[in-house]
C-alpha cells in the first residue's frame, strides 16, 4: 500500500497523515471478509461520511456559482455531478480502480470495473480526506478532480448558460440577444470554433469550443460572469 501513498501525494498533493484512512478508503468488505485475521476495517463507513460531504461542497458551489439559478436547476445539475456514473468515471480518471483492495472472488467478476464499487471507493476517499485534513483538504480535491470539469460538455446539457443568460437579460422586457460565429479552425476530428454573444449593441461575451453549441454555452456563460463583476 506503500506505492498508494506515494501515487495519492503525488497526483493530489495530498500526504495522509494516518495512512490507514487512506487504506481503509480502498478496501472492500470482500477484502475484508478474505482476510479477517488482519482485523481490517472495510470502506463502508467512509463511504458514508463522504458522501455527505461531497454534497455539501458541491452545493455550496453551485449555491455561490450560479446566484441567477433557482433550487430545482442547481438540485438537477447537483443531481447529474454527484450521480453513481458520474463519481464512477472521476474515480476512474483517479486510477482509483487500480488501488481498491478486492476479496478473490469480487476480483474475478469484475468488480474492480463495477460503476457502484468505484463510486463508493471515490466517496470514501473523500470521507478520508476530510477526516484527515478537514473540509478545506476535501474541497480543494473535489475542484481539482470535479469542479474544473463542470464547464465541460458532459454537463452542458443541464448547465444551460444561454437560457440563464436570456433569463438574466430579459428581466425587464424582451431584449435581441444573438450568437456570432467569429471563427472556425482545426480538421474535421478536433475542429475549434468561436463564438461571441451581443445584446443592447455590445459584445456581452465570448467563448470557445470543440462545436458551435459548445462555444455558444462559453459565450453565454463568460457573458454571465461578467455581469456579476
Amino acid at each position: 500500500m506503500e506505492k498508494i501513498v506515494k501515487q495519492i501525494a503525488a497526483d493530489f498533493s495530498i500526504v495522509f497523515r494516518n495512512e490507514k484512512l487512506l487504506h481503509e478508503a480502498f478496501t472492500h468488505s470482500s477484502y475484508v471478509n478474505e482476510h479477517r485475521h488482519l482485523a481490517l476495517q472495510d470502506n463502508e463507513r467512509l463511504e458514508f461520511l463522504g458522501d455527505a460531504v461531497l454534497e455539501v461542497i458541491i452545493s455550496d458551489y453551485l449555491f455561490h456559482t450560479y446566484d441567477t439559478w433557482h433550487e430545482g436547476k442547481m438540485t438537477r445539475l447537483r443531481a447529474q455531478i454527484v450521480c453513481e456514473p458520474s463519481l464512477s468515471a472521476f474515480a476512474k480518471d483517479c486510477h482509483f480502480d487500480s488501488y481498491i483492495r478486492l476479496g478473490k472472488g469480487e476480483e474475478n467478476m469484475g468488480g474492480r470495473q463495477r460503476p457502484a464499487l468505484l463510486c463508493d471507493v471515490f466517496e470514501a476517499f473523500i470521507g478520508a480526506v476530510y477526516l484527515d485534513q478537514g473540509i478545506e483538504a476535501a474541497r480543494k480535491f473535489i475542484n481539482q478532480v470535479m469542479i474544473t470539469k463542470l464547464n465541460e460538455d458532459a454537463f452542458s446539457h443541464v448547465m444551460d448558460y444561454k437560457t440563464s443568460l436570456q433569463e438574466e437579460l430579459q428581466k425587464n422586457g424582451d431584449v435581441d440577444i444573438q450568437y456570432i460565429l467569429l471563427n472556425e479552425d482545426g480538421p474535421a476530428h478536433a475542429k475549434q470554433f468561436d463564438v461571441e454573444v451581443r445584446a443592447f449593441g455590445k459584445v456581452m461575451g465570448q467563448g470557445q469550443g470543440p462545436s458551435k453549441k459548445a462555444a455558444e454555452q462559453k459565450a453565454a456563460q463568460n457573458a454571465l460572469e461578467s455581469l456579476k463583476k
